[in-house]
């Protein structure tokens, strides 16, 4: 590659569905790259395939894009020099680049019916062998496809792969990979409706954009000679390739899917994981900086990012991790911006005007937005006691008789705060020589229903004296 070229990399997602996570991580790696050598970030829009298309798909891409800060220099909405960014405003352009390829002599007009290449395909299998194309219509001569064309023939057109030739590429991780392309069928390149296939349209689209690095996942190494020959057939200078190791499932067994778990980008921030987080937890799976500390913000991560350094085996999505990462960047926020990013994630009965009050007994405890209403759905709604936890350590004669002292000695208070209540609690446990770890614990139990809450005595104040002895009178009469 020409070093002085300007960088570019390129993000090509198809408006299929939702962005996968994995898709996310390979976007931050290129715009990553393209930052770092102050080069274009190009977002394409690989939409050939109309049957699969969604609905609205393009737009959310976008939309998931920004969110990440990751935003383009060149793509859909910004424009560029070398537009458009959607594949499927460029069609022409295809159908173009591969006659060129007819006229060299590197691809042929391929007039086999379906059924035809379905028996074709059938017999491969049947002497256990790769099902290629048997190269049929491979030596009909110039003269007789073009007939057939013009007269207006069902074709597609093929690529002419050459035989037993060395395809070899050097990956920037992986180092020298090479394959003989016997092991490469005659590719279609331009369907019989007109339309191109991927691995044309991203070669050309590549070639176009002036992409220099191809950074994408491991699951693409086998298409890769198929590029490189169609780079070959053009005359065309190859990119740098890249290729990384996908992500394993949380419980470490098998590449990272739908079957194992919701995948998606945009189904981590829903379930409450702030996007800078998930970007965060991004650089680090597979690659560490030199330093080896973990959190770091989009511009640190563009100083320090090798591609040539990242970890060429697959790595688990540790979830646990994931939840630390995204703790820790809950706990950066201001009171405010907590709030902000919490109302999404409140639930329609939680009394927002005491918000003030709540929250602060919670934040340091949410590991995910979506954790504030389990955290603090005691404070507002009906709770059910346990009766083992209430129990536990004592017996129902005890917890009775501590629950009705409580009673009696909560009801004098005067001033109701959490100072007041812990040191007329304290007292009476003492008084009474109660094993402190069984009655405050059972206090707890009756008071909120949960065994783990945030101090106790700051939540019996925040509950309020009137549903505090509501709960204690309930829980005793239950004992």
């Amino acid at each position: 590659m020409n070093s002085n070229k300007m960088v570019k990399t390129r993000m090509a997602p198809s408006p299929t569905g939702e962005l996968h996570v994995g898709s996310l991580g390979i976007a931050l790696k290129n715009y990553a790259w393209a930052k770092k050598n102050n080069g274009h970030f190009i977002l394409r829009i690989e939409d050939t395939d109309q049957t699969r298309e969604v609905p609205g798909a393009t737009d959310r891409l976008k939309e998931i894009f920004k969110t990440f800060g990751l935003v383009w220099d060149e793509g859909p909405d910004v424009g560029g020099p070398n537009g458009p960014y959607i594949q499927s405003h460029r069609l022409s352009l295809y159908r173009e680049r591969a006659e060129e390829l007819v006229e060299s002599g590197n691809a042929y007009y391929c007039f086999c019916s379906q059924e035809r290449l379905e028996k074709v395909r059938q017999k491969m299998i049947e002497k256990k062998l790769p099902p290629k194309y048997d190269r049929h219509c491979r030596n009909i001569s110039g003269e007789e496809a073009k007939a057939r064309v013009s007269s207006g023939e069902s074709h597609v057109i093929r690529l002419k792969v050459p035989d037993n030739q060395e395809v070899k590429f050097n990956d920037l991780l992986r180092g020298e990979i090479i394959f003989n392309s016997d092991t490469v069928d005659d590719q279609v390149l331009i369907k019989s409706d007109n339309f191109p296939t991927y691995h044309l349209a991203v070669v050309v689209d590549d070639y176009e954009m002036e992409i220099t690095h191809v950074f994408r996942g491991e699951e693409w190494i086998s298409s890769t000679p198929k590029h490189i020959l169609l780079y070959h057939a053009f005359g065309w200078e190859l990119p740098v390739f890249c290729h990384f190791p996908v992500y394993l499932n949380p419980d470490g067994k098998g590449k990272m899917s739908k079957r194992k778990g919701t995948v998606s980008a945009q189904s981590f921030l829903d379930r409450g994981y702030l996007p800078e987080a998930l970007l965060n937890f991004l650089m680090i799976l597979g690659w560490s900086p030199e330093n080896e500390e973990e959190i770091m913000d989009l511009d640190r991560y563009i100083a320090e990012f090798d591609p040539a350094d990242v970890s060429m085996k697959s790595v688990v999505f540790d979830l646990k991790k994931l939840d630390w990462i995204n703790g820790i960047y809950i706990r950066k926020l201001s009171t405010e911006e907590l709030e902000k990013k919490l109302a999404s994630f409140l639930p329609p009965d939680f009394p927002n005007e005491r918000m003030p009050e709540i929250l602060p007994l919670v934040a340091e405890r949410l590991v995910t937005l979506a954790d504030i209403e389990e955290l603090t759905s005691f404070f507002y709604r009906d709770i059910k006691v346990d009766d083992q936890q209430l129990l536990k350590k004592s017996n129902p004669e005890e917890v009775k008789s501590q629950l009705n002292a409580t009673i009696t000695t909560l009801k004098q208070l005067k001033v109701w705060n959490a100072a007041i209540i812990e040191a007329a609690v304290r007292q009476l446990q003492e008084e009474n020589s109660w094993k402190r770890s069984q009655y405050f614990m059972m206090l707890r139990v009756a008071a909120t229903g949960k065994t783990a809450t945030p101090p106790l005595f700051e939540t019996l104040a925040v509950i309020g004296k009137e549903k505090v002895l509501q709960r204690y009178q309930h829980s005793m009469e239950k004992a």
